[in-house]
């Protein structure tokens, strides 16, 4: 798996419901303990769980995984590949992460107002993080000059194919013929002019 140090502490992706198209923000927070909490939201309401080692050693026997980021992993595919779905009730939901019964299932409940948007606001500012990490990291490869050479040379520009010699051009001086390059263009003939003196 290809994931980096902030990952391996947290997930955050877009979940789609695959059966009514609603948008919600996945997103699990690792703790230092081992366990972890898992949550989604709409932007309004907020819906948490809270995953226990305990828990988490089961899972992880459950699904042949070896660790939490490893579980982490496997919620993100789910997410981000369409086959979760998200079933609501007055002060819980439930976040189904596959078609078959035996798939994982959490059941979370519905945050208070307050905890709601003190979880949306935590939310924002770590999206706002991530995106900053992101630009800084881009601005720093673009200042070598070999990788910003690359990208150029290889996305930006067309790949011409060469047949043949490559012959240099020689500039057309005032003059030459644009037939033959090299000699100079014959002047048009302006006539025969006869002497008529003879005549007399």
């Amino acid at each position: 798996m290809d994931q980096n140090n902030s990952e391996s502490k947290s997930v955050l992706c877009t979940l789609l419901d695959k059966n009514d198209q609603s948008k919600y923000v996945f997103f699990t927070q690792k703790r230092s303990a081992g366990d972890i909490n898992i949550g989604f939201t709409n932007g309004e309401d907020v819906w948490k769980t809270h995953l226990s080692e305990e828990i988490l050693s089961q899972l992880f026997k459950k699904f042949a995984l070896k660790s939490t980021e490893d579980y982490t992993f496997k919620l993100k595919c789910a997410c981000k590949a369409g086959r979760a779905f998200v079933k609501l009730q007055e002060e819980s939901a439930m976040l189904h992460l596959g078609a078959e019964p035996t798939d994982l299932s959490l059941s979370l409940s519905k945050l208070t107002d307050s905890e709601g948007r003190t979880e949306v606001k935590d939310l924002l500012f770590k999206m706002a993080d991530s995106l900053q990490q992101l630009e800084s990291q881009g601005s720093s490869s673009s200042l070598s000059p070999v990788k910003s050479t690359q990208k150029k040379s290889s996305e930006y520009e067309p790949r011409t194919q060469h047949k043949g010699p490559i012959l240099a051009v020689r500039k057309r001086l005032p003059g030459d013929s644009l037939i033959n390059p090299g000699t100079k263009r014959k002047k048009p003939a302006t006539g025969v002019a006869f002497d008529d003196g003879d005549d007399e």
